[in-house]
């Protein structure tokens, strides 16, 4: 495994360290969505009554550190905000917290979670119109606020979160879902804020940055429908209880719609996206001389397969220089899926998330091109729920894998990226990056 190293330092050389450059340009992109950085330009002026902070997501505590710091010192603030285990950065040496911050499960919900979003409900009773409420909401959000609806239980959500996971649903589809089996999702949590002023920061981690798709929008309007839920349920063969259904079927779980008054006077601020991260590496690598070329922050589709059309690019640049000039470096960013595939019997059970299995896509398709150098991983540091971001391929990725004895058909057959790179040391480990914009991808060809 190769730990990580920060961005500041000097710039390894692309053609000596390709690796190293790799590297460098996705710290590059994950301090670009860092929120200390960037959340003081789009904060609001201290209120006349109280300001309540809520949030949730894998970047939750560092945007309230970040808010912690940037806050009058002078002006009342207090919250609570959830995160992922284990994604609580260090607390800056003479900064006091004001914000509560606790941790739950993801990618599937747990008690914590629950128990999270029942008190952070519960701190919304008793504002005013002199209040404000910040809240601080990023990718990974959906999973880490979970409240059950009426006739549903945890065990059930958890359940349907998984197929969900295993399904190959994109995120819209799955957020979707997750709005209408919600009683916090969707609108529903700024509309439990009335009549006080409500303020959203944003990190988005989903292509097109829609905020009501970022952690299934808790406080912004939801124009999608009961119907459009059970559609997707029934699309991937998802059970849900006969009572749920019959509710989606009647609309009685209907979120607020962008129609609705209760979010008049409202905000909805980006603080960080795919795209900034993408243009900040591009930027490293052109001030280093490699001139850089970003396909897209909104590439979806099956991971593999996404991997092999990277790899029919990359290897058109290096036959034929074109559509690119060499040396260059393509970028891209989005969400991509893995559908889990069924383990025959006696058949081990795969490890890995979409990063690696775009890698193991990539890696074959390139079929050990010469000059090739790539890195896929996740900005959050956490490739599905292992603990590696992502991972390297090399032109000499599958002649090292077979000397290790590592079959690639056979680790995609049963989604085992993670054993395939870990075998050959090629794994990416940084630890949570406290931040999350999602995919980020570069391919290096020289």
């Amino acid at each position: 495994m190769i730990a990580s190293n920060p961005a500041a330092g000097p710039v390894p050389d692309a053609r000596q360290a390709p690796r190293q450059f790799l590297e460098h340009l996705y710290r590059v992109a994950v301090d670009r969505a860092l929120p200390l950085s960037s959340m003081g330009a789009k904060l609001p002026k201290p209120p006349n009554g109280r300001t309540l902070v809520l949030g949730a997501g894998k970047a939750g505590a560092s945007m309230a550190q970040a808010l912690e710091a940037l806050w009058p010192a002078d002006a009342p603030l207090s919250g609570l905000v959830v995160t992922r285990y284990g994604h609580i950065p260090p607390r800056p040496e003479g900064l006091a917290q004001r914000i509560e911050i606790v941790e739950a499960s993801h990618p599937v919900p747990d008690a914590a979670g629950m128990q999270a979003a029942e008190r952070i409900l519960a701190l919304t009773q008793g504002l005013t119109a002199d209040d404000l409420v910040l809240c601080l909401i990023s990718g990974g959000g959906s999973s880490l606020l979970v409240l059950p609806a009426e006739g549903l239980t945890l065990e059930d959500k958890q359940r349907i979160n998984k197929d969900l996971l295993d399904s190959g649903a994109n995120i819209g589809e799955m957020n979707c879902v997750r709005k209408h089996l919600s009683r916090i999702k969707g609108g529903r949590l700024a509309a439990a804020c009335g009549p006080a002023r409500v303020v959203t920061l944003t990190i988005s981690d989903v292509p097109g940055d829609d905020p009501a798709i970022i952690a299934s929008g808790p406080t912004v309007p939801d124009d999608t429908t009961c119907a459009d839920a059970l559609g997707i349920l029934d699309r991937y063969r998802i059970q849900i209880p006969d009572a749920v259904r019959a509710a989606l079927k009647s609309g009685a779980l209907e979120t607020p719609d962008p129609k609705d008054p209760v979010f008049k006077g409202h905000e909805v601020h980006l603080i960080a996206t795919p795209q900034q991260s993408l243009e900040s590496a591009a930027a490293a690598a052109r001030a280093a001389g490699i001139e850089a070329h970003i396909l897209s922050d909104e590439i979806e589709g099956e991971s593999r397969e996404v991997g092999k059309v990277h790899a029919a690019l990359a290897r058109a640049v290096a036959h034929r220089g074109a559509p690119f000039a060499k040396p260059c470096v393509i970028l891209s960013g989005g969400e991509t899926t893995v559908t889990i595939r069924p383990r025959q019997p006696g058949q081990a059970k795969g490890r890995g998330g979409r990063a690696g299995e775009f890698c193991l896509g990539l890696a074959g398709a390139l079929m050990a091109q010469q000059a090739v150098w790539a890195l896929a991983a996740d900005t959050d540091g956490i490739d599905g729920v292992e603990d590696n971001a992502g991972a390297f391929v090399t032109p000499d990725t599958l002649s090292r894998a077979e000397a290790a004895g590592k079959k690639l058909s056979d680790h995609l057959d049963r989604n085992d990226a993670y054993g395939y790179f870990d075998a050959i040391g090629d794994l990416l480990v940084t630890g949570p990056t406290h931040t999350n914009v999602n995919d980020f991808r570069a391919i290096l060809v020289l």
